[in-house]
């Protein structure tokens, strides 16, 4: 079979239909596909892109949450997590979040993967991060909506806890999955080499 040349869509005009920012965007696109044909009602969802991150003490623990999200419906087990701010680098943003949610920082960083969440509406960029021997420098400040827990898994335990369903969040799982695969380990990603903290990425 051979190899198709695939052209992307062309997006004739944007139409917002619900905005509340920078948390989320409903449109509507009128798109003209490769063949000509116009569609006019194709929904986009702009969510705020945001961080997730694989945490490691010099001990070898993971750093999880456990939670209530609304969006589950229950309360389950995270990996740390957060928004980025307009013009916020992932790096700083997850250096930020990791801070703020559980007190630690510090460690050698990495950045596995950014992924659109959605192939059809979009719903914002997942970054997600790995980070090797961080260690506790002050008391959590997430400002949160959520009453969190902060807990130390071992790689076992937190596998084991997506496989039992008690991770129910896919970025959560995702994350866990791209940093233990040991085809992945201390492998630089996306252009992207290891990092120390106090470093961006652009």
């Amino acid at each position: 079979m051979s190899k198709q040349h695939l052209e992307p869509w062309q997006v004739i005009n944007k139409r917002p239909i619900l905005e509340n920012k920078p948390w989320m965007e409903i449109s509507v696109l009128e798109v003209r596909l490769p063949d000509g044909k116009i569609i006019d009602d194709f929904h986009q969802i702009t969510l705020q892109d945001y961080v997730i991150i694989y945490a490691e003490t010099p001990e070898g623990m993971v750093l999880a949450e456990r939670q209530y999200k609304q969006g589950l419906g229950r309360v389950n087990l995270t990996l740390p997590a957060g928004g980025m701010s307009e013009g916020e680098a992932p790096l700083a943003a997850a250096q930020r979040e990791l801070l703020e949610e559980t007190g630690y920082a510090g460690g050698t960083w990495q950045e596995i993967g950014a992924y659109v969440i959605h192939g059809n509406y979009g719903c914002g960029t997942a970054h997600v991060f790995k980070v090797k021997g961080v260690q506790r420098v002050a008391e959590p400040d997430s400002g949160d909506l959520e009453e969190m827990e902060i807990l130390l898994k071992t790689p076992q335990e937190l596998f084991e806890a997506v496989l039992s369903g008690e991770v129910g969040l896919l970025g959560s799982a995702t994350a866990v999955a791209l940093a233990t695969n040991p085809m992945l380990s201390d492998r630089p990603i996306n252009g992207q080499a290891a990092a120390t903290e106090g470093q961006t990425a652009d």
